[in-house]
């Protein structure tokens, strides 16, 4: 297996991870009281746009040729890191 598959199938499991995380929160919205719940779907609204862009962006660099694809990176990992601190911040403020 090459550096790039390597690379993309580490970011589809990571992926993978967050969309749990995600759906976790989704669950903890829907049993959280009246006040909580309005917080937790903002919060899970937002995680959801972010690994939508995340996963487009994927989804570029799953296609992109050899000579693109490190540029595609760049743009991939800021998405990524802005998700991951997402989910984090989440989890943080509803635990």
């Amino acid at each position: 297996m090459d550096k790039r598959q390597i690379y993309i199938d580490k970011m589809k499991a990571k992926l993978d991870e967050w969309n749990a995380d995600i759906s976790k929160l989704q669950a903890k919205a829907d049993g959280a009281s009246a006040n909580m719940q309005l917080k937790f779907r903002q919060e899970v609204e937002h995680l959801k746009q972010q690994r939508a862009e995340a996963a487009e962006k994927l989804a570029a660099l799953q296609k992109a040729s050899d000579s693109a694809w490190e540029d595609l990176k760049v743009g991939l990992e800021n998405s990524w890191h802005e998700l991951g601190k997402s989910v984090t911040s989440a989890w943080s403020k509803f635990n």
